[in-house]
């Protein structure tokens, strides 16, 4: 008698979702909001750490970021992503606590598909990384 072949129930792999923020609490609030939702996070610091998960080629396939982080903002990022074909498809989402309209608007401008004004919920955060995650193939 053969043995029975071994089937994987988790046949789809889990969307991986980039989160830079500098601000520790928010980095694993929205970590753990996320993968409470069978997401993948990657976390980042700050933009440096994220530049280099980029550059490092993993799959990723939403992006949430804070506006200011050091060494690299949020929106440099946005514009790195945009000017590179790996990346253009990829949903970011931005995200900070400043009140400046020009800023969601320079994003949004950028590349930026949605902009979550801190302090969110985690329905608001959930909602939104759902949908533009979902826009992108899992590979």
């Amino acid at each position: 008698m053969k043995p029975s072949p071994q089937i994987s129930l988790n046949k789809i792999s889990p969307r991986r979702i980039l989160v830079a923020d500098d601000d520790p609490s928010i980095l694993r609030l929205v970590t753990a909001v996320l993968e409470n939702e069978g997401f993948a996070v990657i976390a980042a610091s700050d933009g440096k750490a994220a530049y280099k998960i980029l550059q490092s080629g993993t799959p990723i396939h939403a992006v949430v970021l804070d506006v200011n982080m050091p060494y690299i903002g949020g929106h440099e990022i946005v514009k790195f992503m945009q000017s590179n074909d790996r990346f253009k498809a990829i949903p970011i989402i931005i995200m900070t606590g400043e009140q400046d309209p020009r800023s969601s608007s320079n994003n949004i401008k950028a590349g930026a598909v949605a902009f979550l004004p801190k302090p969110f919920t985690n329905s608001q955060l959930k909602m939104i990384v759902e949908v533009f995650a979902a826009r992108v193939p899992v590979s």
